[in-house]
């Protein structure tokens, strides 16, 4: 398992001017460290996915929480229940039309102990 130092999430955190993102960070530092690492990287390295990398890595029925951003190249095919930081529009219309249940990580803050039924993709 990798070590987390909550000490650098703190010092990257203090550079994070969305405050959308600065209040996800903090509830998932105590929750899920690795989360909320992956959350406070440098926005050039910030991770992304399109709809067809994921559509290769999930099966069918899929609790996915992904703290990046979805990117719309592909199409998602299978149904899934998908978490994560953001989508781009194309990919939200794209998981719209194909009746893919999606929410971000902030919307999910009210009902954190949820996410522990998802599986962490990275």
């Amino acid at each position: 398992m990798e070590k987390i130092s909550k000490s650098k999430i703190e010092r990257r955190l203090g550079k994070k001017i969305n405050p959308y993102l600065v209040e996800t960070i903090i509830k998932f530092k105590k929750i899920n460290p690795i989360i909320a690492k992956i959350l406070a990287t440098p926005k050039k390295k910030s991770i992304k996915i399109n709809l067809e990398e994921l559509d290769k890595k999930c099966k069918e029925g899929d609790k996915i929480v992904f703290p990046g951003k979805i990117l719309s190249s592909g199409e998602l095919t299978k149904k899934i229940k998908l978490i994560a930081w953001s989508a781009s529009k194309g990919a939200m219309e794209k998981m719209k039309r194909n009746k893919i249940e999606f929410s971000t990580l902030y919307e999910e803050l009210k009902d954190i102990k949820k996410l522990n039924e998802y599986r962490l993709l990275r």
